[in-house]
């Protein structure tokens, strides 16, 4: 005992006051420090607009969304460049793996509520792959996929980074990797992370639509996770739920076509694909370009799938690359002596967009080869070169395909319809059409 309590003792005989003063400094000490109890508890409440409050469920999953993998989602647009049509659509994707994460919450306590056993080990890993599923995708969704890296899909590169932190985290993620890539025994649980009705696309539609002002996209999110039940190990709406199913296929058609795929949006996309394939190609000359090291990596490299599974570094300088690295670049590009780099970033810049023209039919030869001659002409420059000025995609989309996945609805009599069979409303079937369409891009003059 310190000399000052021996003191407070003595004080204390016969002293009430004295007594009083003891007993408070004795259980002030008994009271863990204030820094201690916050370490113990990291559960955090966030305001979300489109859902309200999302409670973050425990300790670990907080670690998840505080490792710098995770947070890096907080540097990349959920749309990628569909801001150049919708100003309010800047949302990121760590906002959407968090509403993802909070419906992914919800439809576990629904289907226990309705007798489904999953355990909390169950719980806490499907809870932590919808949270990483997205943890992949590089810059502006998916331009770095089809320009810097080759051959390798954004939930590959998920998959290689939750390996990478189950590592450093003593294997805790080997149940939510086997939910993950469909290897665990209960199929329904890898249904609700990747489906035709999961919870990633209920979040994406919902906050999509919040942010880009579409109103065509709002879905009945609450009123779908209510009728969820499983089935013969798989996912099951019930019959009373069969027109929110309707609503949510119609919302989902609408979204593509008007934001997703929105000519606008292609045009500024394609422009991006252009300036990152072209500052490759210039890198691989050997010309000296301004970029981080991230960015450095992959301009001044060839990666494949093969690289990105066995190479850390290269794993390393993915996860530092984000929207503002590009960004950034192509700032600095637009006085690039190259002339094609410096067009085509000032172009992006100031948002001189390719014009688009949408048709169900390939644009002919001879058009390209006359905007080629012009391009040529103009700028002084080659065919080859020309041919940067302009691009071509092809875009195909279903709304609904039960080929690849169906959306069963149970009635009450037990039997079981696909949602196509089922609806009494709409001609679902013919949301399976795939549809086509030929997106022509090319520089006005």
């Amino acid at each position: 005992m310190h000399q000052f309590d021996t003191e407070l003792l003595e004080l204390a005989q016969g002293n009430f006051i004295g007594y009083l003063i003891l007993m408070i400094l004795l259980l002030k000490r008994s009271i863990p420090k204030r820094k201690k109890m916050s370490q113990l508890n990291k559960r955090k409440i966030i305001n979300d607009p489109v859902f309200g409050f999302i409670t973050i469920p425990n300790d670990f999953l907080y670690d998840i969304i505080q490792h710098p993998y995770f947070q890096r989602l907080t540097r990349i647009k959920q749309l990628g460049l569909s801001s150049f049509v919708y100003p309010g659509a800047q949302h990121t994707r760590m906002q959407h793996s968090l509403g993802a994460m909070h419906l992914m919450n919800e439809a576990i306590a629904q289907l226990r509520d309705v007798g489904n056993a999953i355990s909390p080990c169950e719980a806490e890993a499907v809870l932590i792959s919808i949270l990483l599923h997205d943890i992949g995708h590089g810059p502006f969704s998916h331009a770095l996929e089809n320009s810097l890296i080759n051959g390798i899909h954004h939930e590959e590169i998920s998959l290689r980074m939750m390996q990478k932190i189950n590592a450093e985290m003593d294997g805790r993620l080997e149940l939510s990797m086997e939910i993950f890539t469909n290897r665990y025994p209960k199929k329904f649980l890898h249904q609700l992370v990747s489906s035709q009705l999961d919870m990633d696309r209920l979040d994406y539609l919902s906050r999509d639509s919040f942010y880009s002002g579409v109103s065509e996209g709002i879905i009945g999110s609450a009123r779908i996770i209510k009728m969820l039940n499983v089935r013969n190990d798989e996912l099951v709406i019930e019959a009373k739920g069969i027109y929110s199913i309707e609503k949510f296929l119609v919302a989902r058609r609408l979204m593509y076509w008007q934001v997703y795929l929105h000519k606008t949006s292609v045009a500024a996309e394609q422009i991006l694909l252009n300036i990152l394939k072209r500052a490759h190609e210039l890198a691989y000359r050997g010309a000296t370009l301004f970029a981080s090291p991230a960015l450095h990596y992959f301009l001044y490299n060839e990666t494949n799938k093969e690289e990105f599974n066995k190479s850390d570094e290269l794993l390393d300088y993915f996860s530092l690359l984000d929207d503002s690295d590009v960004i950034c670049a192509i700032k600095t590009w637009m006085n690039h002596s190259d002339i094609v780099l410096s067009t085509l970033c000032k172009a992006f810049t100031n948002r001189r967009l390719f014009k688009v023209e949408v048709s169900s039919n390939a644009v002919s030869h001879e058009k390209k080869q006359l905007l080629i001659e012009q391009y040529c002409r103009y700028f002084h420059i080659n065919e080859v070169d020309a041919t940067y000025f302009l691009g071509e995609e092809i875009v195909s989309t279903d709304t609904y395909c039960p080929a690849d996945d169906r959306i069963n609805i149970l009635f009450k009599d037990g039997t079981i319809k696909d949602i196509a069979e089922a609806s009494d409303m709409l001609n679902i079937s013919v949301l399976t059409k795939k549809v086509q369409k030929y997106y022509f891009c090319y520089m006005r003059l």
